[in-house]
């Protein structure tokens, strides 16, 4: 061991040059598979201080997630509308000891009006009851707490913005309409909310939500320790959510728990697909580095090292080198951690204010996956050079094997045609289900690709040999002949370019072809003449008031949210959140066309749902039957099927009639109002009608086009991707510089014995830029051909037109990106090698 151990060390020493590559390709997938470590440790234990509950010991609110009943541990999913918990839980808990009080707290939208008529613009904007001002606790500055249910107590924050002080007159928005009050006192405000106090009785009635709260604030006599009393609420708690420390903000804050959701599941994807690229990558260096010591392979075997010795040496110089580069990528990591937590926060996917966990144990486990990553690709790349014979080794050794074994061929082309294969789902498949079987076919297909690399760029290169020599004469014949005499070192620099091309097309217009899809479908589907909205939300009884408008034929109330399903496949169950929204049934047809084939919406009242089309054909529902689910907050339901419709990708798979929605939602709002005209109806009468509601921050738009339901998630997830591959894209960008500079660098004796029979530095400069362009080239053709193929026959499936969906800006920007990177790390190469004289050069061993 030890002898090995030493020619491993001597050998990187006296390499360095060589062994570079590898380094730098594992040190930079060390670095991202430390950051998912982080960001899947954040998922778990990271969050943001609370708030209104920091006075409270323990925290307890309605379930954060679903776990429906057969599933197992990891086939939950997080509630999407904020759940709530019964006010009367809050007397059982006080009566288990060491609680000193139990305090619900109501939480609802209340927004101050400006003296000018506007909803005051900023922060979010919450109503609670002045009793639960002790959770914070929050401390008036000056005045009395709220004694009427015309009084109300302020933050200073609102205080100041809406010019009011103590005694002051200031109106107020809730879901009940706009009210004036007097504001009895104000308190020291919190950085993420502004809060408005009601007493307990007119808070309950603004909220909405009978015999519910928001939460109940746990305090506790002094010495008990939180953890411990937390055990003794939970035994009462009648399978609430028990939060202490740092967990108690999930309950005040749903997008943090939602962000904690989030960030388990981009590390988790996302972390698999960097282990992937960066086992690919490695593997792919490793290989080069091993094909340039064929030499030293072939003479090691011709005195007698055996195939496994070879391994052994080529395992040890691997783990010396992952090593290293493991535990400073690991450190690198939790910069890289850092900036995705940044960009994350930048297109608003997690709170600004969400802290990163930071802790050993990521790093460690990243160390340990980017040294079994290097053995798994020393173990691959050594295969070659440990099996030849001895007496082929030396004979060998001078000119490159160019074909490939027959399991590589049929691996590699198997697992093209099935990725072609799964390009066609697109065509009988819809939603997002055919845009994930795309991305994943794509990256099948370039994986086989990269398989039979050699073979494909050998035959390219055979096709492109007499145009290079046509066109150049001297340097096209040298350019051409290397390429076609050294297709694996073509390949070697082809396949990361390609794979990085492919990726970044697929990850931008695979989204782009789902939302212009979505955006194509609302429009047809849209037959409303305007919307209103407002900030924070519309309430209910805009609707009615906008109905009564002279002019207004119908006014629809739109309620967005989501539920939750449940599936059995095989023995699991597949558990996911999916968009819905809520709809006033007997007035939707007249703003909207769902495209409905069975059933009426005119039914959609009560205890009833309708399902689109495909969602239906899925659970196998009929008109009549009762489908089961969950609400967006949590709350198990049986509905009645009534209606079944086709525009899913507009409306998504669920549709619920807006006053269940609403009781389903945390603020009880809806999210617009449509409205249809009357045939001849003076449209600008009707537009300043409309303006003219009594309702602060009504916003009157033409309703040209109704976003889809699940616009806003999806416009997210397009920015999270468009994060997610830059950070991939760049570890491949680093990849292709590593891959080209290495093949290039390590000709200096090529170089040298061209130049010493008599070709210029200028003919062997030429020559290596038609070597760049031609690796370019092949690599920007297959990428573009692997991306375009499955993204047009999605966009057939999707929208009836092969052209993908997008500026094509973007498309010429990655081919540029891609050109500039091979033609700079090749060129900056090849000067450097020049440098030398060549009687110096061709002196030096390879």
């Amino acid at each position: 061991m030890v002898s090995v151990l030493t020619l491993a060390w001597q050998t990187i020493r006296s390499r360095l040059g060589g062994f570079a590559g590898a380094f730098i390709a594992i040190l930079c997938g060390t670095a991202l598979v430390a950051a998912c470590g982080v960001l899947m440790e954040s998922g778990l234990r990271a969050g943001v201080p609370t708030q209104r509950y920091a006075a409270a010991a323990v925290v307890v609110g309605g379930a954060q997630t679903v776990r429906p009943p057969g599933a197992d541990a990891l086939s939950t999913e997080q509630v999407g509308e904020q759940p709530s918990v019964p006010v009367a839980l809050a007397g059982r808990i006080a009566a288990v000891p060491g609680v000193r009080a139990a305090v619900a707290e109501q939480s609802f939208p209340a927004q101050v009006v400006s003296r000018d008529g506007q909803v005051l613009a900023g922060r979010e904007s919450l109503g609670h009851n002045w009793d639960a001002a002790v959770l914070a606790p929050f401390t008036l500055r000056g005045g009395d707490a709220p004694a009427t249910a015309g009084e109300v107590v302020l933050d200073a924050d609102l205080a100041r913005r809406a010019d009011v002080g103590i005694g002051g007159q200031v109106r107020i928005t809730t879901r009940s309409g706009t009210e004036a009050v007097k504001v009895s006192g104000v308190v020291d405000g919190t950085s993420r909310q502004s809060a408005v106090f009601f007493t307990p009785q007119r808070a309950a009635e603004l909220a909405g939500r009978p015999g519910q709260a928001h939460a109940i604030g746990v305090l506790a006599e002094p010495g008990v320790e939180p953890a411990a009393l937390a055990e003794r609420v939970r035994a009462v708690a009648d399978g609430a959510e028990v939060t202490t420390g740092i967990e108690r903000s999930s309950i005040e804050f749903l997008d943090v728990s939602q962000t904690r959701t989030l960030l388990l599941a981009i590390a988790g994807s996302f972390g698999g697909f960097a282990l992937l690229v960066a086992v690919f990558v490695v593997a792919s260096t490793l290989a080069l580095t091993i094909n340039q010591r064929r030499r030293e392979f072939a003479l090691l075997r011709a005195v007698a090292a055996t195939p496994r010795q070879i391994r052994k040496l080529i395992g040890t110089e691997t783990t010396l080198i992952a090593l290293v580069a493991g535990v400073l990528g690991s450190v690198l990591g939790l910069a890289v951690a850092g900036g995705l937590r940044d960009a994350f926060a930048a297109i608003g996917v997690i709170p600004a204010d969400f802290g990163l966990a930071i802790s050993p144990l990521p790093l460690l486990a990243a160390v340990l996956l980017g040294l079994g990553a290097a053995r798994l690709a020393a173990w691959a790349a050594a295969r070659r050079p440990s099996s030849i014979r001895p007496v082929e080794a030396l004979g060998e050794a001078a000119v490159e094997r160019r074909e490939l074994g027959r399991g590589r061929l049929l691996t590699g082309w198997g697992l093209v045609l099935a990725g072609f294969g799964g390009t066609l789902v697109p065509l009988f498949l819809r939603g997002d289900i055919a845009a994930a079987t795309s991305s994943m076919a794509t990256l099948v297909i370039v994986i086989g690709l990269a398989v039979v690399g050699p073979q494909v760029t050998g035959l390219v290169m055979r096709f492109l040999v007499p145009v290079l020599a046509r066109l150049w004469r001297i340097s096209g014949y040298l350019a051409g002949a290397n390429g076609h005499a050294n297709a694996r070192r073509v390949a070697a620099a082809v396949t990361p370019l390609m794979l990085a091309v492919a990726f970044a097309l697929a990850t931008f217009y695979g989204p782009t072809a789902m939302t212009a899809a979505a955006q194509q479908e609302s429009a047809r589907s849209t037959t409303a003449d305007y919307v209103l909205t407002a900030p924070g939300g519309v309430s209910p009884e805009v609707a009615a008031a906008a109905g009564r408008v002279p002019g207004v034929a119908a006014a629809t109330p739109v309620v967005r949210t989501s539920v939750i399903t449940a599936s059995t496949v095989g023995d699991s169950v597949e558990v996911q959140r999916t968009p819905a929204q809520g709809l006033a049934g007997g007035q939707a047809g007249a703003a909207l066309e769902l495209g409905v084939d069975a059933g009426r919406l005119t039914d959609l009242t009560g205890d009833t749902v309708a399902l689109s089309r495909s969602e239906a054909d899925w659970l196998d529902k009929k008109l009549g039957d009762e489908v089961e689910f969950y609400f967006g907050d949590g709350v198990p339901a049986k509905l009645r099927l009534v209606a079944t419709y086709r525009h899913d990708l507009a409306f998504g798979d669920f549709v619920l009639p807006v006053a269940l929605a609403r009781e389903h939602i945390g603020g009880r709002l809806d999210d617009s109002v449509l409205i249809r005209r009357q045939p001849g109806a003076d449209a600008g009468a009707v537009g300043a009608a409309l303006n003219a509601l009594p309702y602060p921050g009504l916003v009157v738009a033409p309703a040209a086009v109704v976003a889809a339901p699940e616009g806003g998630e999806r416009q997210a997830q397009f920015y999270l991707n468009l994060v997610a591959a830059g950070v991939i894209v760049g570890y491949l960008a680093i990849s292709v510089a590593n891959t080209l500079v290495l093949t290039t660098a390590q000709r200096g004796r090529e170089f040298a014995l061209l130049r010493l029979v008599g070709t210029t530095r200028r003919q062997v400069t030429r020559m290596m830029r038609l070597e760049a362009l031609a690796t370019v080239g092949i690599a920007v053709v297959m990428g573009t051909l692997v991306a375009v193929i499955p993204l047009a026959l999605l966009n057939i499936g999707l929208r009836g037109n092969p052209v993908p969906a997008g500026p094509p800006s973007v498309y010429f920007g990655i081919i540029a990106g891609a050109v500039l990177l091979g033609m700079v790390a090749i060129g900056v190469a090849t000067t450097v090698a020049l440098r030398a004289r060549p009687i110096d050069a061709i002196g030096l061993r390879e």
